[in-house]
């Protein structure tokens, strides 16, 4: 059994939450209601989404803890963008979102190792396709939030603001 930790291999996931965290933390309430196209989800959706996200498959699919440190305590069900578009979050209350998922990140990264990764997840309450190794979970969580923090980026930048910096 293989209990190599497995935080070396996400080595860039740390950097890249504080990048985000600042950048979220320095919008105004009218910066926070850009939009990438017509059809896309306010930044603060999309960040409250990405950090709702985490919860959902971390804690509530993969059964890590912490769930109730953040404020998406029925992720499954109440997650920004997906399930609310009208219950505005503050640069402020997105940043303490992104800080408080994170934690949930690293207990992973710390506790999770590389066999574990191997381990089958089956949630049949969720329904019968409900099924993946926890190492897919991870890097899902993983490339879910690169997904959303470009979305950010390019949105920031094409409204003339700082893109977010990961490098």
């Amino acid at each position: 059994m293989d209990q190599t930790s497995i935080r070396r291999f996400y080595g860039s996931w740390p950097r890249f939450n504080v990048a985000l965290s600042e950048a979220v933390g320095g919008l105004s309430t009218a910066q926070l209601a850009l939009k990438p196209g017509p059809d896309g989800w306010p930044l603060w959706a999309t960040v409250g989404h990405l950090a709702c996200q985490r919860v959902f498959w971390l804690c509530d699919f993969a059964g890590a803890p912490g769930a109730d440190t953040t404020p998406f305590t029925n992720a499954a069900y109440d997650c920004p963008g997906d399930d609310d578009l009208e219950n505005v979050l503050s640069a402020e209350r997105l940043v303490a979102a992104l800080d408080s998922t994170y934690r949930i990140v690293e207990r992973c990264l710390d506790t999770w190792s590389a066999s574990a990764l191997e381990e089958t997840i089956a949630r049949p309450d969720f329904g019968p396709d409900w099924v993946m190794r926890r190492g897919e979970v991870l890097q899902r969580v993983y490339n879910h939030d690169v997904w959303h923090a470009g979305q950010v980026s390019q949105t920031l930048a094409a409204n003339g603001l700082p893109r977010l910096e990961v490098w």
